[in-house]
């Protein structure tokens, strides 16, 4: 995390330098500004990443050192995954503890969490990569009604109430764009998210009072290109895309902290021929 200097102190408080103060004023030499005059630098924005369903915290960790780069700062959640409850908890305690304006950032089920646990003044703005983003009343697992049925929703193996995703289903429909000892490594330490916290209803929808970005992910096969595209519509996102699969954060960690700079007013938006999702 960045640290920031305190202000100076006055030079009256200071023996020394008051001594030097009026050796100059009788030279006829200007005052010295007082400790009133500075101004501390404002906090650097810090980017709050929240991960998705079978994923942890780690799998920010290149996108997350590509905003460190650019002077951002970064706290990365680890959700439980137990109910929506629990997880928008664990993220508004990131915010609690993330100094100055802070850009909320989502990936598929982190995104109905930051629409949940969103809805605080350090919120300056909400990304959402290849996301969910309900509106109040509604839950997750009613977004995807009336669009295509992704193919990897076919390989979730439920199991003492807790979802996980199959090896075939990691390698072929959430992360086929990786590698295959990546996808190896992503199956053997996915996190497991309780069912039901996918019928749990969002109180709040941040994105109401802020403003927001999607990146959508155009090859995904866990979350329909199209419901993305929907979604980034409905809740007036500034939308940008990518040729990619679900795992955007580890498979496209460039295009990812691009957008969130974006957010964060660390760089100009794109031109308009690859804003469409």
């Amino acid at each position: 995390m960045n640290r920031h200097l305190p202000a100076v102190a006055a030079l009256a408080r200071r023996p020394r330098a008051l001594v030097l103060a009026l050796a100059l004023a009788c030279a006829g030499a200007a005052p010295a500004a007082s400790a009133a005059d500075t101004v501390a630098p404002a906090p650097a924005p810090t980017a709050i990443l929240v991960h998705g369903a079978f994923a942890d915290a780690g799998s920010w960790a290149q996108v997350a050192k590509r905003l460190q780069a650019r002077g951002l700062n970064t706290l990365s959640v680890r959700l439980p995954l137990t109910s929506l409850r629990d997880d928008a908890e664990a993220t508004r305690r990131a915010l609690q503890a993330a100094p100055g304006p802070v850009v909320l950032v989502g990936h598929s089920w982190g995104g109905t969490v930051i629409t949940e646990a969103g809805d605080d003044a350090k919120v300056s703005a909400l990304v959402y990569v290849a996301a969910f983003a309900p509106d109040v009343g509604q839950n997750t697992a009613e977004q995807g009604r009336g669009y295509p049925t992704p193919p990897g929703l076919a390989h979730l193996v439920a199991s003492d109430g807790l979802l996980r995703i199959d090896e075939q289903g990691m390698r072929e429909d959430f992360a086929q764009d990786l590698t295959a000892r990546t996808v190896c490594e992503l199956f053997r330490t996915q996190s497991p998210i309780h069912a039901r916290a996918f019928d749990d209803a969002v109180a709040h929808a941040a994105w109401k009072g802020r403003p927001s970005w999607y990146l959508a992910t155009r090859q995904d096969r866990m979350i329909a290109p199209q419901l993305q595209t929907a979604t980034a519509q409905r809740i007036g996102a500034q939308r940008r895309s990518v040729e990619g699969s679900h795992a955007a954060p580890l498979a496209h960690p460039g295009e990812v902290a691009e957008v969130i700079l974006e957010a964060a007013g660390k760089r100009p938006p794109p031109a308009a021929a690859h804003e469409e999702g």
